[in-house]
C-alpha cells in the first residue's frame, strides 16, 4: 500500500507543477508520520522518503533514536517553550514559531547548543480560533526580530489551511500566504534567507503547489487513515 500511495502522490505533485509551470525540484515532500510506528517510517525510508514530519516532540525523540540518522525530522506542530530544549539538535526545521516567546526560548536552546536554529513562522491565514499561528500584521515584527538574532535563521512562513472538502476553497489562503512570503523576501528582512512556504497537506496539495508551495506535508495520502488508539 505505502508504495502505491508514494506513487500516486509523487504523480500528482509532478502534475500540479506541470501545470503551475514549475519545475518538480521546487517542492519537497514532507512525509508527516504523526502515530505511524517507526516500522512504517522505515519502509517509507527504504523506498527513498527521507523527510518526515512529526506534530510531537515526544514522538520526534523517540523515533530520532531508533531510525537512520540521515532523516531529516520536521517539526511541524504547535511547540511549548518548555519542550523545545528537547528537539533543537534533532531537527531540520521548526515549522511553527507563532510567538516573540517561542522565538526567544529557540534562540536560548540554539545558542547552548551551538547551533543555529532554522524555523518557520506559523500564520493563521484564515483566523481560525481553533487553530494557532500569527496573523498577517504580526508577521514582519515577528520576522524582523528573528533576523536580528545570531542562533536563529528565518527561512519562511507555513499555514495550516482550514479542513475542507473542496480544496479549491483553500486557493486563496495560499495565495495570500505566498504575497507575504513575497513581501518578506522583497524587503530582504531575512538577509536572503527566506526560500520555504510550507503549506498544503493531503486534501489540498496540489491546490497549495499551484499557488507556490515549496513544502507540503502529507500524512494520510501516504500513510492512510490515523490510529490514535493506542496513544
Amino acid at each position: 500500500m505505502l508504495k502505491e500511495n508514494l506513487e500516486e502522490v509523487e504523480e500528482r505533485i509532478q502534475a500540479a507543477c506541470r501545470r503551475a509551470g514549475r519545475s518538480r525540484g521546487e517542492v519537497t515532500l514532507i512525509a508527516v508520520s504523526k502515530t505511524k510506528p517507526a516500522e512504517m517510517i522505515k519502509e517509507a525510508y527504504d523506498l527513498g522518503i527521507h523527510t518526515f514530519g512529526e506534530n510531537k516532540v515526544q514522538e520526534i525523540r523517540d523515533k530520532y533514536e531508533i531510525l537512520p540518522k540521515d532523516i531529516e525530522w520536521h517539526m511541524i506542530g504547535h511547540l511549548q517553550t518548555n519542550k523545545v530544549k528537547y528537539i533543537i539538535d534533532k531537527v531540520k526545521l521548526i515549522h511553527s514559531v507563532d510567538s516573540l516567546k517561542l522565538l526567544n526560548t529557540v534562540e536560548k536552546e540554539a545558542e547552548k547548543h551551538g547551533l543555529t536554529a532554522d524555523i518557520l513562522l506559523e500564520v493563521n491565514v484564515a483566523e481560525e480560533d481553533t487553530k494557532f499561528g500569527l496573523k498577517a500584521e504580526e508577521v514582519f515584527p515577528l520576522a524582523e526580530r528573528a533576523a536580528a538574532l545570531p542562533h536563529v535563521c528565518l527561512r519562511g512562513l507555513m499555514t495550516v489551511a482550514p479542513f475542507v472538502e473542496n480544496p479549491e476553497k483553500n486557493r486563496t489562503i495560499f495565495a495570500n500566504l505566498h504575497k507575504l512570503y513575497v513581501d518578506i523576501k522583497e524587503k530582504n528582512i531575512d538577509n536572503g534567507t527566506v526560500s520555504i512556504l510550507s503549506m498544503g497537506m493531503t486534501n489540498d496539495y496540489e491546490v497549495a503547489i499551484e499557488e507556490g508551495a515549496t513544502m507540503v506535508r502529507i500524512g494520510t495520502g501516504i500513510f492512510g487513515a490515523r490510529d490514535y488508539s493506542t496513544r
